[in-house]
Order: structure tokens, then sequence, then C-alpha cells
């Protein structure tokens, strides 16, 4: 982080306290603010504990929105926050439900603070599948999840960390840009919806066939 002149923070984006008392640390002044927290909760509809969707949502949205209220104060009116979002908010599935309604009220979220806190800037990134190089522990495995996620994509590729830091870097400068959720998974929500719409199309052609 110092090479480009940044402060990490670590902190639960659950515990109000320690936004707070972070907030207190860095009073002299913050240009950017770039939020990362989440805690997934990957099951189907009929199994969740009855505290997780709400803990995973705290985490997600309720969280950027604490950093604002105590990092409005003292944030430049030239700075900007960077919320994470994710491509599960546009890919349904199975097992995605909370992190899905998750990711999508992020895109919201981030509108909201823009306008709540302009002149200050707020916009969200929405990666798809990246190789952050967690994957090692997947040993034989790894090569064929990255070959599914690749699949996934209009661009026939996983995402790269280098791309998502850039696109937050890029935000970062974007003066004019405010707002917005930016998403970088290589066309994968709009592969989804091609998918689907072909599905439909194939069975108008057979239905239309059977009923001659």
């Amino acid at each position: 982080m110092s090479e480009i002149g940044a402060t990490a923070v670590r902190l639960d984006p659950r515990e109000e306290s320690a936004i707070a008392a972070a907030a207190e640390r860095l009073k002299d002044g913050i240009g950017h603010i770039v939020t990362t927290g989440s805690a997934p909760h990957d099951v189907r509809v009929t199994e969740p504990d009855r505290d997780e969707p709400p803990a995973a949502f705290t985490a997600k949205v309720i969280g950027p929105m604490l950093v604002a209220k105590h990092c409005a104060p003292v944030t430049r009116p030239t700075g900007s926050t960077v919320l994470f979002s994710g491509v599960a908010g546009w890919r349904p599935g199975p097992g995605s439900l909370v992190k899905g309604v998750a990711n999508g009220a992020l895109e919201y979220a981030a509108r909201h603070l823009a306008a709540d806190l302009a002149p200050v800037r707020v916009n969200a990134v929405s990666p798809g599948v990246v190789d952050s190089g967690a994957r090692g522990r997947l040993g034989d495995k790894k090569a064929a999840l990255s070959s599914k996620s690749a699949a996934g994509t209009l661009v026939g590729r996983h995402g790269e960390t280098d791309g998502v830091a850039g696109t937050v870097m890029w935000l970062l400068r974007a003066g004019s840009v405010s707002g917005e959720t930016i998403h970088v998974e290589g066309g994968a929500r709009h592969k989804t919806a091609w998918r689907l719409a072909t599905l439909r199309v194939r069975r108008r052609a057979f239905i239309s066939v059977t009923h001659r």
C-alpha cells in the first residue's frame, strides 16, 4: 500500500465502534476510501441459519454505510469511495441467494451514497471470478475451476487481480464518475442473459413445430 501512498485499515465492517475508531485515527483528512468487506453465505434458500443472511448483508451493505457515516466528516470534497459488489448480483443461481441479493443491493447503495455525500464521489466495482492466488489450495481442481470460470465469460478468460486493481485506481481518479457500478467480469452477466434468450427461442421453436 505504501507505493501508492495508501493506508490499510483492517476491521470488521459489522462493528461500528471499530469503524468510528478508525475514522478518529484518520481525522487529519481522507482522500479516498476503498472498502472490500464481505461475509459470504453460499447456501440454498432452504438451508441458511437465521443469523447468517443478516450478517452477510451487514458486512457487504450496511458496513459501507457505517464507513460513510463516520468518515464523511473527514473526507475531502475532492475525495471518493469505491465499494465492492460482485457478479453474483447479476447471475442468479442455486446457492447464491444471500450473496446475490447483497451484491445487487450494493449497486443501489453506491447510487444513494453518491447523492447523499456529494460532492464526494461514490462508485462500486463488480468483479467476476478472479484468480487471486488463493486457489492454490485446490490442487488438481484448480485448472478445472479456472477453465469453467473462463467459459462463463464473453472474453473467454477469468479475471486477474491487476485488472480489478486497475479499475479501482481509474475510479479514484475519474473526477466526473459518481454513482456508478463498473463491471469487471468479462461480460459474464451478458453471457447468462444470452443463454437464457437462446433457451427461450429454442423452446418456442419446439412448441411451434409440435403444434403444427
